[in-house]
């Protein structure tokens, strides 16, 4: 009898390990997940989608107005690009925080068809511009901000933006034009987001859902243009082959599956 309870013993304790790690049927497969992430399916590349993002490194990347990335400021972290907060960025020598600044992409796009996805902390404010002149970024300061149409990166929630101004809240035309109809997600909880840019035709789309539109040189867009931040740059709604940039705001959001269409 003893001799039966030890082997059964022995039997129980090599045997339970597997299977108390072994993933439950109910869960789902997280690795598999993590495997799409940042890759382009068979039907988008045949439809001409290239990877903005390539979801290991900043290849194709720079600073707005420098060669590199802005050390400190942005990080890769599980397939995405990670903005850290200002506050955490860790300080030179002289105690005083490294530099930080926008990021771009090293091409420029002129009609296309921009896909993403993003996640904000709580509180936090960040964007995605396009139709960006670095050179015309450089001519205002400060110098590592660009200056773009904006694709308003928000915690609507939780930033007084989104309860002062709703054409400040998120997916927004920033500062110009507000969304309307849209379901955005929570914080902690991964959107999707798309910009259409086609000849003077502009659209923004969350969640699969468009919530706004507009087209330049019309009255409309002169006037929004003119009632807006912008209205003392030059040239600033020219349509340009401009860079795609993400927004270095000191708030800590997130970045993935970033791919782009380019529209002849």
């Amino acid at each position: 009898m003893k001799r039966r309870l030890f082997s059964f013993f022995i039997l129980f304790v090599f045997t339970f390990p597997f299977i108390s790690c072994a993933p439950s049927q109910q869960e789902p497969n997280k690795d598999k997940v993590i495997l799409n992430l940042n890759q382009l399916s068979i039907k988008e590349k045949n439809e001409g989608w290239i990877l903005v993002f390539d979801g290991s490194t900043f290849n194709g990347w720079r600073g707005v107005g420098r060669s590199d990335i802005p050390e400190g400021h942005w990080i890769l972290e599980e397939g995405c690009i990670k903005k850290i907060p200002s506050g955490e960025v860790p300080l030179q020598e002289d105690g005083q925080p490294l530099q930080g600044g926008d990021i771009m992409t090293q091409e420029t796009f002129k009609d296309f068809e921009l896909q993403f996805e993003w996640k904000i902390s709580r509180a936090g404010n960040s964007g995605i511009k396009y139709n960006v002149s670095e050179e015309m970024s450089m001519s205002h300061p400060p110098k590592t901000a660009a200056l773009g149409f904006e694709y308003q990166i928000l915690d609507d929630k939780n930033h007084p933006d989104a309860a002062n101004d709703e054409n400040r809240t998120a997916a927004a035309l920033y500062d110009l034009i507000a969304p309307k109809g849209k379901i955005l997600n929570p914080v902690g909880q991964f959107n999707t987001g798309r910009i259409v840019f086609t000849g003077n035709h502009g659209e923004h789309w969350l969640n699969g859902k468009k919530v706004l539109e507009y087209d330049l040189d019309t009255p409309r867009m002169d006037e929004l243009i003119q009632k807006s931040k912008y209205a003392p740059i030059k040239g600033f709604a020219d349509k340009r082959s401009g860079h795609i940039v993400l927004q270095d705001h000191t708030d800590e959001v997130w970045y993935r599956n970033i791919k782009i269409r380019k529209i002849k």
